[in-house]
């Protein structure tokens, strides 16, 4: 099975952090995660992070570290996720791919139902 690289980004809005709700329709309906998403060819982690953060959210961003990747294997595929923490720069939150959002206090997000592969970056995330 191959292997699905994706990046996703921690985002610091001063001392919060957002969390997105997957739609119904997504695959793994419901659950939260970091937003992000996969790597175009020829595209770099970094680009590619900066354009899906926009893409999904309708904001600019500015990366500041690179965390621990985690691959996950799903059921029906597996993810090789590359987290980044970032901080909001500009622009109106608009959601076009995710039914909710959250902005959280970072000892606050561990309640919520996330998905299995970003588990491992919050708790890393947790611990920074």
């Amino acid at each position: 099975m191959k292997t699905i690289n994706v990046t996703c980004a921690i985002i610091q809005f001063d001392d919060k952090i957002l969390a997105v709700q997957r739609s119904e329709t997504m695959k793994l309906p419901l659950k939260w995660e970091f937003p992000g998403g996969k790597i175009e060819t020829g595209e770099s982690e970094i680009d590619c992070i900066k354009r899906e953060i926009f893409e999904e959210l309708n904001i600019k961003i500015e990366v500041k570290e690179k965390l621990t990747s985690v691959t996950h294997q799903y059921p029906n595929f597996k993810i090789k996720l590359i987290p980044f923490i970032v901080e909001y720069l500009s622009g109106e939150l608009k959601l076009r791919e995710h039914c909710g959002f959250l902005l959280a206090y970072k000892n606050e997000l561990i309640n919520l139902d996330w998905a299995e592969a970003d588990v491992p970056i919050l708790k890393e995330f947790i611990e920074l």
